[in-house]
Parts: C-alpha cells; sequence; structure tokens
C-alpha cells in the first residue's frame, strides 16, 4: 500500500485517517497534508467532531520519517521538516472542533506529539510510547510544548531523558496522555464511535467556546513551535545526529 491522507465524513463525524508502510511514520508531505485535513475538517459546517486515526493494527505512528531526517543537509531544509510537526500541532490546537484521538499501537516521537494534540484520547493496552529524539541527538523540541501540556513537566521530563524506554500504555492513562485504555481496538472503536457520535449531537458553539479555554494560554504557539523546528533542524545535521540515524536504520 501507498501512503495517504484522508477523510471520510458521516453523521457529523469527520474521520481523518493517515497512512505510512514504514510504520506509519511521518514524511512532510504525509505532515502538510494532515496539517490542511484538520484545518479543513474544523472550517466545514457538516462536521461537529473530528476522529484522528492512523491505519493498521500495529503502530499508531513511528514518528519523523528517518529517510527525510538524513536526507536533510542545510538548515533551512531542517526548519522545513520539522515545521511539518509545528503545522500539524497548532491547525489541531486551533481547530474549532473537537478533535478524538485513536491510539491503536505503539507511539513514538511526533505520534506521542499528535496524541497530545488531540482533545480525548483513546488507546489500547499495545500504545506504549517513546520520546526517543534525544537517543539520535536531537530533542523533542516541537512535540514537547503539547506533550507537557498534556502530561505535565515531571512526566515529559522523564520520557525526554530515558529516551530509550517505552513507557507502557497505563503509565500513558495515569499521565493523561490517554484517557480511556481498552484490551482490543475493537472495543476501543466501539467506545470511540459511541462518544463522537454524541459529542456531534452538542451544541457546536458550546464545544467552540470550550475547546478556546481547554487551550487557554497556547496563543504563543505559531512563534514557539517554529522556534523550536529551528533548534531541531539545527541539531539534525550533526555528525552525532547523523550516525545515530544510520545506525537505527540499519538496525
Amino acid at each position: 500500500m501507498t501512503e495517504y491522507v484522508k477523510i471520510k465524513t458521516e453523521n457529523g463525524i469527520g474521520k481523518i485517517e493517515f497512512f505510512h508502510p514504514q510504520s506509519n511514520s511521518l514524511p512532510g508531505h504525509i505532515l502538510a497534508e494532515l496539517a490542511a485535513k484538520i484545518t479543513k475538517a474544523g472550517e466545514d459546517d457538516n462536521i461537529k467532531v473530528i476522529i484522528l486515526k492512523s491505519a493498521g493494527e500495529r503502530a499508531f505512528c513511528a514518528g519523523a520519517s528517518f529517510d527525510e531526517l538524513i536526507a536533510i543537509d542545510n538548515e533551512a531544509t531542517g526548519k522545513q521538516f520539522f515545521s511539518g510537526f509545528a503545522n500539524v500541532i497548532n491547525a489541531a490546537r486551533k481547530c474549532p472542533k473537537f478533535i478524538i484521538g485513536r491510539v491503536q499501537g505503539k507511539a513514538v516521537g511526533g505520534g506521542v506529539g499528535m496524541a497530545s494534540a488531540t482533545d480525548y484520547c483513546f488507546a489500547t493496552k499495545f500504545a506504549s510510547a517513546k520520546l526517543s529524539e534525544l537517543a539520535i541527538g536531537i530533542g523533542p523540541f516541537v512535540v514537547g510544548p503539547a506533550v507537557e501540556r498534556k502530561i505535565g513537566t515531571s512526566a515529559f521530563s522523564a520520557m525526554t531523558i530515558n529516551a530509550t524506554k517505552w513507557f507502557d500504555a497505563e503509565w500513558a492513562r495515569e499521565k493523561g496522555l490517554y484517557t480511556e485504555i481498552f484490551d482490543s481496538a475493537e472495543q476501543m472503536d466501539i467506545e470511540v464511535a459511541k462518544l463522537a457520535t454524541t459529542l456531534s449531537n452538542f451544541n457546536p458553539e458550546a464545544m467552540e467556546g470550550l475547546k478556546k479555554v481547554m487551550w487557554q494560554g497556547t496563543e504563543h504557539w505559531d512563534t514557539l513551535l517554529m522556534e523550536r523546528a529551528v533548534s531541531s533542524g539545527t541539531l539534525v545535521l550533526s555528525d552525532f545526529t547523523r550516525n545515530a540515524i544510520n545506525k537505527f536504520k540499519t538496525k
């Protein structure tokens, strides 16, 4: 299968689904399409609530595309790539509709950032999470504000520092990354559909107002996340990072 981002609207529910054959990793064009689809869904009066999901039964999202990371050869290209994550998070933040996350499997780096950018996140017990950026010489600079907002400074610091550790789904639920976890994707999907259907019948103006309240204090993220993208784009050029990425690719 080839990579894609698609949206399906039914009964007031907009389902945004992405896929990439490399464990749902996120190359630049997928990030751009995700940001555009989220923004478009937010502007569509026929959509009352959004579900953000990935395809497949295993990984929810493996984070940044190593192929694109290793191809970055200057700071401008680095900033452009990492700004893709910033654009997705900011699109979700500014979207006037509630976004329900559906995390069926492991989430790494940018995948943790995407889950953090949703407003209510369901997951299975298989949805371990890891912020592995420090292990390749970068750091979760761009996704950091979204993750820290969701799970707090202490938990974010733990994930950032212990960059090779998988934090299990129960830990992630306790810290607030996930709201509910289930034994299977089938059980999860029943509850995702139930909440989405309920929200699709609520007052859109009330939900929009509540979302603004919930995200209050993040208005500076348009600037902040782009500044973070510059930091990541510079660090990815280091010999340490390039060697580390090549080692990961050959495992």
